[in-house]
């Protein structure tokens, strides 16, 4: 089973304004290749708040391809991939408002939340933001770097994965009671737990 964490950073609070994209691929229970891509959002404009979170500035990207450009780059190893994100419901809502701005369709992809998982299988932590799951399994990393982010969500699924005693990522929702979320050419299914 293909499983890929992704991570986007926003130049400002419109959902379609992705600044950078971080993709970390699991195979075989261990991540084996992450990528990171800065992007040129449609309209250049960076606010100060989200500046200061990730660092990422106008001067960097002017000269980055568009969301199009770096996506189409990995759209073959999107297929038939099941997709994973920190807060899965932000990552996808900045890819669906990207692709909107250009209107281009949506992939057709699977994807899960590791956030709703860690909430259902560590529910003693106070929080399960990623720096607090990076923490609690011991793995150091520079947050809001999407790249980094995208990383840490894969290696704590694997962790997640083992917690359960589930065979692979793709396997946790069946193990936790949840729904796995849906992008397809007409619209999208969010990924939702049932109530424990």
């Amino acid at each position: 089973m293909k499983t890929i964490a992704v991570d986007f950073e926003t130049a400002n609070e419109q959902r379609g304004s992705a600044c950078s994209v971080g993709l970390a691929w699991v195979e075989d229970g261990r991540v084996t290749r992450v990528e990171e891509r800065l992007i040129r959002p449609k309209e250049m404009r960076f606010s100060g708040f989200n500046i200061a979170i990730h660092g990422i500035r106008p001067e960097h990207v002017e000269d980055a391809p568009t969301f199009p450009e770096v996506m189409d780059e990995f759209h073959d190893d999107f297929r038939g991939a099941t997709m994973i994100a920190h807060n899965a419901a932000f990552d996808f809502s900045v890819w669906r408002a990207s692709l909107d701005h250009y209107r281009q369709s949506y992939p057709e992809l699977s994807y899960l939340c590791s956030l709703k998982m860690a909430q259902r299988i560590w529910p003693h932590l106070l929080s399960h933001r990623l720096n607090v799951l990076a923490e609690h399994l011991a793995l150091r990393f520079k947050h809001h770097n999407a790249a980094e982010d995208a990383a840490v969500c894969a290696a704590a699924a694997i962790e997640m994965a083992k917690v359960v005693k589930a065979a692979d990522i793709a396997s946790i929702p069946a193990r936790i009671g949840m729904s796995i979320g849906r992008l397809t050419a007409r619209g999208y299914e969010p990924c939702t737990c049932r109530r424990a």
